[in-house]
């Protein structure tokens, strides 16, 4: 092969307005879907520990999102979040704040009964 300036700059550019037309469908796709889902919580239950939320939340009364993707906006009612004293699920709880009207994102859920086990949630 012989590789010429020329070449090598037809490449490059091919290559770049490749990447740009994949960046550009993709980004178009996400906008067209709201890039996230929603879903809907009565009430759920967010632990905190030494100052930080969980990334796990627990849902109750929830409406079951459609579609599988990623990300998803989730309204709740009512959230509760205990403050416990130490790094330990069982340990004793400081106090309990409860926050009204409240939207986190999560990455996903597992549904276990009549509740939704929301993870990968981002601190508020």
């Amino acid at each position: 092969m012989n590789f010429t300036p020329k070449g090598l700059l037809g490449a490059t550019a091919a290559v770049s307005i490749g990447t740009a037309a994949l960046l550009g469908a993709g980004a178009g796709s996400a906008a067209a879907g709201g890039g996230s889902h929603r879903a809907h919580c009565d009430r759920a239950e967010r632990p905190v520990w030494s100052g930080d939320p969980s990334r796990n939340v627990t849902g109750r009364g929830c409406s079951v999102p459609s579609g599988g993707k990623r990300w998803y906006r989730v309204e709740v009612d009512t959230l509760v979040e205990p403050r416990h004293k130490t790094d330990y699920a069982n340990g004793p709880v400081e106090r309990t704040d409860t926050r009204h009207d409240t939207t986190i994102r999560c990455m996903g859920y597992t549904k276990d009964g009549d509740k939704l086990n929301w993870f990968g949630c981002m601190p508020h």
